[in-house]
């Protein structure tokens, strides 16, 4: 398949992290070669984890940074391109704490990580294939684990907010295609 090409198909979306060493510069490519853990050497739920039972996503990618720059003479300011902050990133996931144990262990390491929309559930090993059968579209970017704060609840599920900071830009979108 290719890039999701229909209104609403991200319905599966993935936070996947990859633990191990990243060598050389990051890009969509090279990002992609190491989630194929099968193919790098590596092994699903030791190289590659993924954020379990996400319950709530932000939106990904490099904000606009819009500076405004008054004008002499001019009744309204001029605004200029700026350079983009990195944004930290807030996922809100239901709170297991036997399924968090691996997540917990990253806080303050630098990882890289993958978004990963799909139009169907796929496991982690269909995720982390060479080729993926569904249509995908992908972003990577390297970061870190910030904070891992649990927010306890008396009418709901336990949550908890998952705080990640961008190291690297963001790069996609991207996707696996099936050959």
């Amino acid at each position: 398949m290719a890039h999701i090409s229909t209104l609403g198909a991200g319905i599966y979306t993935y936070l996947d992290v990859y633990t191990g060493t990243v060598t050389g510069g990051v890009s969509s490519l090279t990002s992609a070669a190491l989630f194929a853990a099968e193919f790098q050497g590596g092994t699903v739920g030791t190289d590659v984890l993924t954020m379990p039972s996400i319950r709530e996503f932000p939106s990904v990618g490099t904000p606009a940074n819009i500076v405004n720059v008054p004008v002499y003479g001019q009744a309204t300011s001029s605004q200029v391109q700026g350079q983009a902050d990195a944004p930290s990133l807030e996922i809100t996931v239901n709170y297991v704490p036997s399924d968090m144990l691996d997540i917990h262990d990253l806080v303050g390491e630098q990882v890289l990580f993958r978004v990963m929309m799909t139009q169907e559930s796929l496991t982690p090993t269909q995720r982390n294939a060479a080729t993926v059968s569904a249509a995908n579209t992908e972003f990577y970017f390297v970061g870190k684990i910030e904070a891992i704060l649990v927010n306890p609840q008396l009418t709901d599920a336990t949550t908890a907010t998952v705080t990640l900071s961008a190291q690297s830009d963001f790069y996609g979108p991207a996707t696996i295609a099936a050959v």
